[in-house]
């Protein structure tokens, strides 16, 4: 399983990211394991395939969603409620929904890799203690 932040499966349909488009393609080919993220980062990031190409490539991620290379983790309770902790304790950042659930997931699911564009993953820790492992 790898945790993947909305900044990757945006860039991996939009070729107009040209640089991010090669980058995240060439390490998505690198990883073996299944794509995981959340229901905020697959929502930010059909929001920005959207604002980049309309339906088109909200169809793409629709469609790496139905062939299972991605799956969608669900939340509970106690996670949604880590992320309202985790936001205010990095709000000087500032830390997103995206970015909270991404953190919380991975402290559920006992994962530490992620796949993401974003810096503040370097600032972020598991279980307030752990980095994480960037794959970019």
């Amino acid at each position: 399983m790898m945790l993947t932040d909305a900044g990757p499966l945006f860039a991996l349909f939009d070729k107009g990211q040209k640089e991010r488009h090669r980058q995240c393609v060439d390490a998505y080919r690198r990883i073996s394991s299944q794509l995981t993220t959340t229901w905020p980062c697959f929502t930010e990031a059909m929001y920005l395939l959207y604002e980049a190409s309309g339906w088109s490539g909200q169809s793409k991620l629709w469609e790496f969603w139905n062939r299972n290379f991605l799956l969608v983790h669900n939340t509970d309770t106690a996670e949604q409620q880590r992320m309202k902790v985790l936001m205010e304790k990095y709000r000087d950042t500032p830390m997103d929904l995206a970015d909270a659930s991404l953190v919380a997931a991975a402290e559920r699911l006992k994962q530490n890799r992620v796949f993401t564009l974003d810096s503040d993953f370097y600032v972020y820790r598991i279980n307030d203690k752990d980095a994480f492992e960037i794959i970019s």
